[in-house]
């Protein structure tokens, strides 16, 4: 497939165009370069002379329209102006979207600090407070340019997208074809349990790698996938271990999220589905994203016989998640 010049450039972009790019922004930059730990965008701590350093996303190009993600700034900007610990992006020139030559690039402050500890129950009801304040801003108004989490494009699509591309190894399409189908009749009874559940924006790839704990201050970073969707979407990445272990946790996140606003207990019955949808959404993203040279790199295993093994578990087991009673919630 032919490429246009800005995926030429991004694909080959090096330290010296992220600075000269800086640079025509007006930025002194000192050299000091730290790549972080992003594989959809090139995102680099950057040290700047007399300053603190700041954070420069270069975006993928042909991902997001550039009104895509001028929604998902002011969303940002929205949360932080209600004093939501969220870092968005600096203004320059009254516009945090920025073309220099063939990149789209946006600035942010550096926030540091640690992932959360998830046996921390005050801590996951702090933060469960926070995600209640995001989706009272959230629910003011609507997204147009930004998609939601929906069963055809984070399931349907791909599992076809895997299938028409060979991805996955001749031995296993069967199975993978019949648990794939499995999974998204089973995810859609899930939404059918939970009946006309609002959707609202939200950040949509809330996790534990996307908040920072430094000290008593916590810093919630990266909306690049903010969508329109549920509001369970951006509380149960939170959840971890077995059922045992993830119902104190729930009730910990709905105890601060309740402080704030209602929760609609009937979106418990999402809770597997969401996570049957990352996953096949997951194992689509990678492949689609195959031919980067970081990709490869940071996942070889993912054209191994191995991993596509462990993916149709991985199916198999959501199928028969999804058939159990949804985790308990017990309000105070």
């Amino acid at each position: 497939m032919k490429r246009n010049a800005a995926s030429l450039a991004y694909a080959d972009l090096q330290p010296q165009d992220l600075l000269d790019a800086l640079e025509d922004l007006g930025f002194r930059c000192n050299g000091r370069l730290l790549a972080l730990n992003s594989y959809e965008n090139r995102v680099y701590q950057v040290g700047i002379d007399d300053d603190d350093a700041i954070v420069a996303k270069f975006y993928r190009p042909n991902r997001w329209s550039d009104r895509a993600i001028l929604e998902e700034h002011q969303f940002a900007a929205e949360l932080a102006q209600q004093e939501i610990p969220v870092v968005a992006p600096l203004g320059i020139d009254g516009s945090t979207l920025h073309k220099v030559g063939d990149f789209r690039v946006a600035v942010y402050p550096c926030r540091g600090g640690r992932a959360p500890d998830l046996d921390n129950f005050d801590l996951l009801g702090q933060l469960g407070r926070f995600v209640a304040r995001i989706h009272l801003v959230g629910a003011t108004a609507a997204f147009r340019h930004r998609p939601g989490i929906d069963i055809d494009s984070y399931a349907v699509e791909s599992m076809e997208y895997l299938l028409e591309h060979d991805f996955i190894p001749s031995e296993l399409v069967p199975a993978y074809e019949s648990v794939a189908q499995g999974v998204i009749s089973g995810v859609g009874a899930s939404f059918e349990r939970a009946g006309d559940t609002r959707l609202l924006r939200i950040h949509g790839d809330f996790h534990p790698g996307n908040v920072l704990v430094a000290g008593e201050q916590l810093h919630i970073v990266d909306f690049d996938d903010t969508r329109t969707g549920p509001a369970v979407q951006d509380l149960w990445m939170f959840l971890s271990g077995d059922r045992a272990e993830q119902i104190p946790q729930l009730n910990a996140l709905l105890e601060g999220y309740t402080r704030f606003r209602d929760f609609d207990a009937r979106e418990l019955h999402l809770v597997e589905a969401l996570r049957s949808l990352r996953i096949m959404h997951y194992a689509a993203w990678l492949a689609r994203r195959w031919e980067d040279p970081a990709f490869k790199q940071a996942f070889p295993w993912f054209d191994s016989q191995r991993y596509w093994e462990d993916h149709v578990l991985a199916l198999r087991e959501q199928l028969a998640l999804m058939q159990e009673q949804p985790l308990e919630w017990r309000p105070f």
